[in-house]
């Protein structure tokens, strides 16, 4: 029973994420916009984003530490690729970022731009690989542990069914000194089913 309701938060989340939404002109809350403006060298580094990785960010706000350069990162929940994309550029070409997500259509979006963003950032070839996957089952894409400098998530995690699973992964995947960096959404109350079981609230973080 657990499993079936696990596999049908997945698949709803899977459908707003890859159907409802098309652009974040589509969401009904204001849950996925922040007001902060972020530090001058990643305003910068935002505007050389494809426009249409842009239009499908959904994110609460990027938590980065300063010193990136030569990183390689893990990006818990890509979506279409705007985070990867940006720290793509943050750590240069002598690091890499490695994108997870569980929807085909966002990862087909942030495959696409590939070569448009290590020419925009003038890298001799790519520095990303985007990953089909849970990151509740993180075992699965044979990623070597401790083989992360940094992981982040974007307003991601609160979605997982299996939090601690999330979290013990990548505890698994940090090297030793390692760090994780992630923005979210918190409850400081249980939330009543009802609200679970609305699409729209599930879907934008607020259930």
């Amino acid at each position: 029973m657990k499993e079936d309701v696990t596999n049908s938060t997945h698949e709803e989340v899977q459908r707003y994420y890859g159907e409802t939404l098309q652009s974040s002109d589509d969401l009904k809350t204001s849950a996925c916009c922040t007001s902060a403006s972020p530090e001058g060298h990643v305003r910068e580094a935002l505007t050389l984003i494809h426009p249409e990785v842009q239009s499908r960010y959904y994110g609460c706000g990027l938590a980065l530490p300063e010193a990136l350069d030569g990183l390689r990162v893990l990006d818990l929940g890509c979506g279409a690729g705007r985070d990867v994309y940006l720290l793509s550029k943050l750590v240069g070409e002598q690091g890499s970022v490695v994108g997870v997500d569980m929807t085909p259509a966002q990862l087909e979006i942030a495959r696409t731009h590939q070569a448009f963003h290590a020419d925009a950032f003038g890298h001799a070839e790519s520095n990303v690989e985007f990953l089909e996957g849970n990151i509740e089952r993180l075992d699965e894409l044979g990623l070597a542990d401790g083989s992360f400098d940094l992981i982040i998530s974007n307003c991601v995690i609160n979605l997982a069914v299996d939090k601690l699973a999330v979290l013990r992964s990548a505890h698994r995947l940090l090297r030793p000194g390692g760090e994780m960096y992630f923005s979210d959404i918190y409850a400081d109350r249980r939330i009543p089913a009802a609200l679970k079981e609305d699409p729209v609230l599930y879907g934008e973080c607020l259930s």
